[in-house]
């Protein structure tokens, strides 16, 4: 039973309890400064956690307070002698924030997460001696077999209340569902009657805000309080940049940056992205930092801290910046493509404009976005014949099965294969244990019907997007549509309301800037230096370390498929429908620069092409050139064991691995043009992924006599 509150009611009871609510106020100053004063639905909330001890979902806008809910009912709980406050939170990000947020309040708040372990014990300690008020803890230490076994049942037994922050994460109808967020239906459902539990976001539709008021009732007969306001954000000024090309969007940044107001967020769709375009920022004088989930995290706190004391102008970040970043006077968000959901979208500009009357939100969507998106969506739930043989894999094993274990079983990637992992274990179909995972024995059923909805609701939030960037009616409207929100109406503010537009016109001096930073090619590929666990499984003899003889040097690529330069050319180049024509003048022109610009020990002596079914001739063509141009002896092609070559490409490195094992060969004109050759030799690719062909390619071709091993392809994934 999910129930919502009317305001007459909620004045009603803010009246029954007036010693509660002034020192709810208090607490609230000691938190925000003098001149604070709760909202009314802060108020409900607060009553309901700390005189009720009910379950409640608060639905309010970045910015709104939630927080404040939970600091202000953690300071009424532990007054009234209640355990401490347990708050689920997905970023590291947002846990500084809230401890720094709890500190200013006088309350004594400490974290659990992946960067902190050898803090763990201590933090324990402090838990039990009740000299921490709040915990905080990521959603993944949640299934960590240590922490639910040992620490989680006596933490959640003596909690005085229960936080999940972000909460459209437990929806998998959510933008952005994580499979460890679904454990929680387990801590609710056993959790000691009386415990109040609060959930927050600001981000999720009616259908989103029903899934989880239904899931939150797990373990408790009262029903859902459920606490919806407006969407609005006064602040923002939303607009839209339609620029024809990766040069004019990065022209137009490096031009307009100076004249947004205070520090921002530059968001962009991949790792690659942000780093280049932090890096072109740089060179055009601009102050900025990249920010990915690849980021050093010492590096990565550095960044926030001096964003947060205006130290730069900006972070260039992907979505590794996002729930929870608390910057009040953060004065703008761009988006260097658009996000595939609108949601999503309104979520990441929400980052702007809380402590101020005005930020800029402007979107500079690329043609490559929706490429991006289809590779994210490939990224889905597998289909039912893998995850049955996932489960067929761990019933006949005797014990726990490592990930890397499984992998040689299952065809797929790693983050992949752990993510349907997670999903499993929420289903009760597998566990995870100390030293991998086992199945359970427990029925389970693959929910085609589910999993194809969730898709097909992604697949609108994408055209949605799509008619974000299209509309000439108001942006603020639209997102608040898209949210559910009763009261969407026209903002008065965006370019579609004031018909204020920013120009679209790009400084030819900056775009020639931008195009000759993209133009610039090379990518390091990094040799495979170690064999895969637990390949005898699959009939290989290969374990531990890959011998220094056997090994290829380090490889170059001209790009990344992630690059926003000449990786959108090579998206092209390589698709799976494009001809098999040698590579153009200005792609070779580029490898050609590539070598140039390569710090090898040794020039190359000679130059051998990797044999293709489906690109051979722009392969052979490319290592023939490379011959003429470099002055290179041609040393040939490698062959194929079998007519069919390796077979449809694996997708993880066990599988790929044994796929490519005995697939290779050195012919014999390969191996006497090898023998009259001084120094190393090229060895030329279209597109390495898991690497393990260029790995097995470079064994075979040391082991014929090669002094080194050069890898050079057209593109590389990583």
């Amino acid at each position: 039973m999910v129930t919502s509150v009317p305001p007459e009611s909620v004045l009603a009871t803010s009246a029954t309890d007036p010693a509660m609510r002034e020192a709810a106020e208090r607490h609230l100053r000691a938190l925000a400064g003098p001149s604070a004063r709760l909202r009314e639905d802060q108020w409900r909330a607060i009553h309901a956690l700390a005189a009720e001890r009910r379950r409640a979902l608060v639905v309010q806008r970045t910015g709104w307070g939630k927080s404040a809910v939970y600091f202000v009912a953690t300071a009424l709980r532990r007054a009234a002698g209640a355990g401490p406050t347990v708050i689920i939170s997905p970023l590291l990000a947002l846990m500084r924030n809230q401890i720094a947020a709890a500190e200013r309040a006088g309350i004594r708040a400490h974290t659990i997460n992946s960067s902190n372990m050898t803090a763990w014990e201590q933090t324990y300690a402090e838990v039990a001696a009740g000299a921490v008020d709040v915990l905080l803890v990521s959603p993944e230490r949640l299934n960590n077999p240590e922490f639910r076994d040992r620490v989680l049942p006596e933490l959640a037994a003596g909690a005085g209340l229960v936080v999940i922050d972000e909460a459209h994460c437990v929806s998998d109808w959510g933008h952005d569902f994580r499979p460890d967020y679904r454990r929680i239906r387990t801590l609710l459902r056993d959790l000691p009657a009386g415990i109040p539990v609060l959930a927050t976001t600001a981000t999720a539709n009616e259908r989103v805000t029903r899934d989880v008021a239904e899931q939150l009732e797990v373990g408790d007969g009262a029903g859902t309080l459920v606490l919806r306001g407006s969407l609005d954000r006064a602040s923002l000024r939303l607009a839209v940049v339609d620029l024809p090309d990766s040069t004019a969007r990065w022209s137009w940044l490096a031009h307009h940056l100076p004249e947004l107001p205070g520090s921002g967020i530059i968001y962009t769709l991949t790792v690659a992205a942000a780093t280049e375009t932090a890096a072109f920022l740089t060179e055009c004088g601009r102050d900025v930092r990249a920010y990915t989930g690849q980021t050093d995290p010492e590096d990565r706190q550095r960044a926030e801290d001096d964003l947060l004391n205006n130290r730069i102008e900006a972070l260039v970040a992907t979505s590794a910046l996002g729930m929870g970043f608390d910057k009040p006077d953060l004065g703008f968000v761009i988006h260097l493509g658009a996000p595939q959901s609108p949601i999503s979208y309104y979520q990441q500009v929400g980052r702007a404009g809380r402590g101020v009357d005005r930020a800029e939100a402007i979107l500079l969507p690329g043609r490559e976005d929706q490429e991006i998106w289809r590779y994210f969506s490939s990224l889905a739930f597998p289909p039912e014949q893998t995850v049955r043989r996932t489960l067929d894999a761990l019933a006949a094993a005797d014990g726990p099965v490592s990930t890397p274990r499984l992998e040689t079983e299952v065809d797929l990637g790693r983050s992949r294969l752990e993510q349907m992992l997670k999903v499993l274990d929420v289903d009760g179909a597998v566990r995870r244990v100390r030293g991998g995972w086992v199945t359970t024995g427990q029925p389970w059923s693959y929910d085609a019907e589910r999993y194809a909805a969730v898709t097909a609701a992604r697949e609108r939030e994408q055209q949605a997007m799509l008619d974000y960037i299209a509309t000439d009616g108001c942006r603020m409207e639209f997102l608040r549509r898209q949210l559910d929100d009763p009261e969407a109406a026209p903002c008065g503010r965006c370019d579609s309301c004031t018909g204020r537009r920013w120009s679209a016109e790009i400084d030819p001096e900056r775009r020639a800037a931008a195009a000759a930073h993209l133009a610039r090619p090379g990518t390091a590929v990094a040799p495979r230096k170690q064999w895969p666990t637990g390949m005898a499984a699959l009939g290989v003899s290969a374990s531990g370390n890959i011998p220094a003889g056997q090994r290829a040097q380090e490889g170059r690529a001209l790009a990344r498929l992630t690059d926003i330069g000449w990786g959108t050319e090579m998206r092209r180049l390589l698709a799976a429908d494009a001809p098999d024509d040698p590579v153009s003048d200005r792609v070779f022109q580029g490898i050609i620069d590539v070598l140039a610009a390569w710090p090898w020990e040794q020039r190359p002596a000679g130059v051998v092409a990797m044999p293709s079914r489906t690109r051979p001739r722009m392969i052979t063509d490319l290592a023939a050139r490379l011959a003429r141009v470099g002055r290179l002896a041609p040393v040939g092609t490698l062959d194929y064991t079998h007519p069919d070559g390796p077979g449809p490409r694996r997708h993880n490195s066990a599988q790929r691995l044994a796929q490519v094992w005995n697939a290779l060969t050195v012919g014999e004109p390969v191996a006497a043009a090898l023998a009259t050759l001084d120094g190393p030799v090229l060895l030329i690719d279209d597109y390495t992924d898991t690497g393990w062909t260029l790995t097995l390619a470079s064994r075979l071709l040391r082991e014929a006599g090669a002094d080194a091993v050069l890898p050079l392809t057209l593109a590389t994934r990583g």
